[in-house]
């Protein structure tokens, strides 16, 4: 039997369990036109189970594979197995990140745009005098040895070269980019030589132009024509601006396009985020001011429309804040209505007095393109150091597509206020919010030849099909091919931890009496999930401090027990990557964190880094307006699916959850030779009769079979006969 054509593309001896047959499927999927939802452990192949298939088909089709995540220790995985990739068989790979992480002068898009246009005019300029000098040399050459119509021909050539030195000379006051001006006349042979000789990150590309004074970002972009694989941000994919310049820098149509997004359980959440429009308080007051000093006849209409939606932006937080106090955070105002629309809208429409809002928000759009296009000549023509945008032009369009869209379905306003920390100042900010995100991701999935969807958590299929918008869909899961043998999966019996028991001193011990067990009988090191960073300091505390024996600090900060190792703490705004770093050089450790912080998912802990990982309940995400936004949006959207599902309740919150646990759980067993063990601590992950609120049935079939149910109190027994089994602690084991 002959081998697969893909494999040729696979870099390795042998594919992992299940690896060979996710290839095949794959393969089948895009030969038929379907795009494939791929759902398989962690540590289990799935990027190359997609990528060599699609490399295959792309090869085969003339197609370009586009692979994507959101994570950042994904995108270093994807330049490893692309490398492994060329060296048995040759692509043409490009490594792409956005331009502000490649600038050599630190300027933003727009000035970039204008920096790149006034070089590249120059540089033809210039060219152009060089080629006209060139030929009036010639013609002065000719009209010498009596040409009467070369002389004649000579003085037109001069009059133009008169004209173009001018602007020559004009030039020389303007902003340029001399690392790009240094691209222009270059031969690039050695550049493109040195990128396909390898798989480069940008890293490396900003390090080659900035050694010889050029501009990486759009050599890069130059050589992305026809290229085997791009590695790239969700960004680039989900905005569909960004989108359509990157496949024209690609040099493809969409239907030339196959992408692979990993981590694709996120594409959900990503998607709204970049479908979400804000705009600050402080944008329309720049708005006002920008205003203020035009006297374009527009002024005026402008300033009436964009004023009284600042003032009824005012007006509306300032009624909706209550008694609370407001801090560096963004926090919601509630301003939705079952019944008409939002309070913002209407305190806009009681304090607007004009012609009409949409004549005069055209207007005000009008002139903010007339001021935008101004600041860019001043930039361009050296008047300005550095590239303004208009206010007036973010505010007005914003203004105009919240009274346009504001109403319409998956929609949601939002108003939020927050106080600087640098002036002590509260201010305000409107916001489309948007529920669907499958009004974003289908236009992208029906326009491209194309697409894989892999992730350790994409079950329930058919959910992931509504919400993102996919039509005609190849779907496989595969369970860990490891030895189940290396593995527990623990339901342990702790009281249910409702928000509103999370205060039970009760409730406290068992979850503190459980967590110290299970680090002591740990050969390794612990991971702790919560459903906040709260409820992580909380029982930080209970184990370090007072409530749980005694505390001292070592150089790390962490906490320390007397019976226990240092237990680590994560917070908002925490270094993840020194935290992690710090962690894993521990023996014994443990490390409390949220699970909706960034060490749930994406991040690996091989061997006794992590051997035990640890759930505390049931981390729903706090169920704000948003929440109950997109709630509302799905039992409207999917009322027509399976009547025994709440679709709002299970589409927004149970799924999404129990996909965040099973992440947080795949962070040990890594590998065939790993073993660990895994504890869900809530009594409605067990067997126990808890009516609508056990969630044991959201996890798939074989992970159902997996978990055992335990009394909290005989887990540490259960945990020292595993570990024992697998002859993992270094000398006596712990006395329990």
């Amino acid at each position: 039997m002959s081998e697969s054509p893909h494999l040729r593309f696979f870099p390795y001896e042998e594919p992992y369990p299940n690896q060979r047959e996710a290839m095949d499927r794959v393969a089948n999927a895009l030969d038929r036109g379907q795009d494939v939802l791929f759902e398989g452990a962690p540590g289990t192949g799935k990027t190359l189970s997609a990528l060599v298939p699609a490399l295959e088909h792309a090869r085969e089709h003339d197609r370009t594979v586009v692979i994507t995540t959101n994570v950042h220790q994904q995108m270093r995985q994807f330049v490893e197995d692309a490398r492994a990739i060329t060296r048995e068989e040759p692509i043409r790979a490009v490594v792409f990140k956005g331009k502000s992480s490649m600038c050599h002068i630190d300027v933003d898009y727009q000035e970039c745009q204008t920096l790149r246009d006034t070089t590249r005019e120059m540089v033809e300029t210039e060219s152009e005098v060089r080629e006209l000098e060139s030929r009036q040399r010639e013609l002065l050459a000719e009209s010498r040895e009596g040409d009467a119509g070369a002389a004649e021909a000579r003085e037109a050539i001069m009059a133009e070269l008169d004209e173009l030195e001018a602007e020559v000379d004009e030039y020389e006051a303007a902003n340029v980019c001399e690392h790009y001006r240094n691209n222009l006349p270059r031969d690039t042979d050695e550049f493109f030589s040195w990128l396909f000789d390898d798989v480069r990150t940008p890293d490396d590309v900003y390090e080659y132009a900035d050694e010889r004074g050029l501009c990486g970002y759009e050599l890069l972009k130059e050589g992305m024509e026809g290229v085997d694989l791009v590695v790239c941000n969700y960004h680039h994919l989900l905005d569909p601006n960004i989108r359509e310049q990157f496949f024209r820098w690609i040099d493809r149509d969409p239907s030339e396009i196959i992408t692979v997004f990993d981590e694709a359980h996120n594409i959900e959440d990503a998607a709204r985020d970049h479908a979400t429009r804000t705009l600050t308080e402080n944008t329309l007051d720049a708005a006002l001011d920008e205003l203020a000093d035009s006297d374009d006849s527009r002024a005026e209409p402008a300033e009436n429309v964009l004023r009284a939606f600042r003032d009824a932006l005012v007006e509306t937080y300032e009624d909706g804040l209550g008694f609370g106090g407001v801090d560096e955070n963004w926090e919601d105002v509630s301003i939705a209505n079952d019944d008409r629309r939002d309070d913002l809208t209407l305190a806009f429409l009681r304090n607007y007095e004009g012609r009409g809002i949409d004549t005069e928000a055209e207007l005000a759009v009008q002139l903010g393109q007339a001021i935008d296009e101004e600041y860019e000549r001043r930039y361009r023509d050296g008047e300005a150091t550095t590239r303004s945008e208009s206010q007036t032009l973010a505010a007005a369009r914003f203004v105009a597509t919240w009274m346009d869209e504001g109403a319409e379905f998956g929609q949601y306003p939002v108003v939020s206020v927050r106080r600087d920390a640098g002036t002590d100042e509260v201010y305000g900010r409107a916001e489309l919010y948007t529920c669907i995100p499958r009004n974003v991701t289908s236009e992208l999935f029906d326009e491209v030849a194309a697409s894989v969807l892999m992730s350790a958590t994409l079950r329930p299929f058919d959910v992931t099909e509504d919400v993102l918008g996919l039509e005609d869909v190849a779907s496989m899961a595969y369970e860990m091919g490891y030895p189940e043998a290396n593995r527990r999966t623990f339901a342990a019996d702790v009281p249910p931890l409702f928000a509103s028991d999370r205060n039970d001193p009760e409730t406290q011990a068992a979850v503190s009496s459980l967590l110290r067990d299970a680090i002591r009988f740990t050969p390794g090191n612990t991971l702790a999930f919560f459903p906040s960073y709260a409820e992580a300091e909380r029982y930080h505390e209970r184990l370090t401090g007072a409530g749980g024996g005694r505390d001292t600090r070592d150089g790390s900060g962490a906490g320390k027990n007397a019976d226990i190792g240092p237990i680590h703490l994560d917070g908002p705004g925490e270094d993840e990557e020194r935290l992690r770093t710090e962690f894993v050089a521990g023996d014994g450790a443990a490390l409390f964190t949220s699970l909706w912080g960034t060490l749930g998912e994406g991040v690996s802990f091989d061997g006794d880094d992590a051997r035990t990982v640890v759930v505390v309940g049931v981390p729903y995400p706090h169920l704000s307006d948003r929440t109950e936004a997109v709630q509302n949006a799905y039992d409207r959207a999917f009322a027509d699916r399976d009547r025994s599902r709440d679709p709002g309740w299970t589409y927004a919150v149970e799924i999404p959850t129990i996909r965040k646990t099973r992440q947080a759980l795949g962070r040990v067993i890594r590998g065939p030779d790993d073993f660990g063990v895994r504890i869900l601590a809530d009594r409605r992950y067990t067997t126990a009769d808890m009516g609508k609120y056990s969630v044991r049935s959201a996890f798939p079939p074989e992970e159902r079979e997996e978990l055992l149910d335990v009394d909290p109190e005989k887990l540490k027994f259960a945990m020292l006969n595993f570990y024992q089994d697998h002859d993992a602690y270094d000398g006596p084991p712990p006395s329990p």
